[in-house]
């Protein structure tokens, strides 16, 4: 066999605009009456002033996200920012960002259909490689589109967004891409 397989994409969302951000995978927000515990890890980088929801973030979503077979790469409205407001937080290198398209009338029309408005973006940036898709608001509407629009495996793990990426969430995700190796 020549040549090399490329390995899974795992897209990862944060969730939401910088300054509003509020859910997500890696920013754990609205469960009741719950104190989320904080982190201090260093100086602190652009977009901690601005959004104190950041020291929610653990350092150690970093290691356990290197750990995983995989390339990572941001599926976040955050783009850019998410390399330099939360990489360094966690250690992890720059990442590859996922570039949003500006919204069109097909949007407009997958939203009413129940079809999150990131689903055909990143079945496009797949490109048929094997991904994992980490979000908050994965549905099955998502998964049936992808399922019948993408040409490899695909795995879209809903994240609970009060607990964001647990012990389970990691479990499952690990599972999954051993088994694309």
């Amino acid at each position: 066999m020549t040549g090399s397989v490329r390995r899974s994409l795992l897209f990862l969302d944060v969730d939401g605009p910088l300054i509003l951000d509020v859910d997500g995978p890696l920013i754990p927000f609205g469960a009741a009456s719950r104190l989320y515990p904080t982190y201090t890890t260093g100086p602190q980088p652009l977009g901690a002033e601005t959004n104190p929801l950041l020291n929610r973030i653990s350092p150690e979503h970093g290691p356990r996200l290197e750990a995983l077979p995989c390339e990572v790469v941001w599926a976040t409205t955050w783009m850019a920012d998410a390399n330099e407001c939360i990489a360094p937080r966690i250690g992890l290198p720059q990442l590859d960002v996922v570039i949003w398209p500006e919204p069109s009338g097909i949007d407009d029309q997958d939203e009413r259909n129940g079809l999150h408005w990131k689903t055909r973006t990143l079945v496009e940036r797949a490109a048929g490689r094997p991904f994992v898709w980490v979000d908050d608001e994965v549905t099955d509407t998502d998964r049936a589109w992808v399922a019948a629009h993408h040409q490899g495996h695909a795995l879209l793990h809903r994240v609970d967004p009060r607990h964001g990426l647990t012990d389970s969430d990691y479990t499952a995700l690990d599972s999954w891409l051993r088994q694309r190796l």
